[in-house]
């Protein structure tokens, strides 16, 4: 994952930890997957902070500061933001 860009790994660790809380849903006492989950939960969140730091906000949960900063663009949907 080295060579993937900060959206691209952000994205697949996302994925990897929804993935691990649907199986904990079934298996909750499997302490791998506790474990692999605090660890992918981990990483997305500094995948996230980095994430927000070099281009802004992904939800209105990482808003910081004194002014409301979620409506500035670009949206993540818009050409400039990707």
């Amino acid at each position: 994952m080295d060579n993937m860009n900060i959206k691209d790994r952000l994205k697949a660790a996302d994925f990897a930890l929804w993935e691990t809380v649907l199986y904990l849903d079934a298996y909750p006492d499997d302490k791998v997957a506790l474990a692999n989950f605090y660890k992918l939960r981990d990483e997305a969140e500094a995948l996230t902070e980095e994430y927000e730091r070099r281009y802004g906000t992904l939800t209105p949960f990482g808003n910081n500061g004194d002014t409301w900063q979620w409506t500035k663009g670009p949206w993540p949907w818009e050409s400039e933001a990707n």
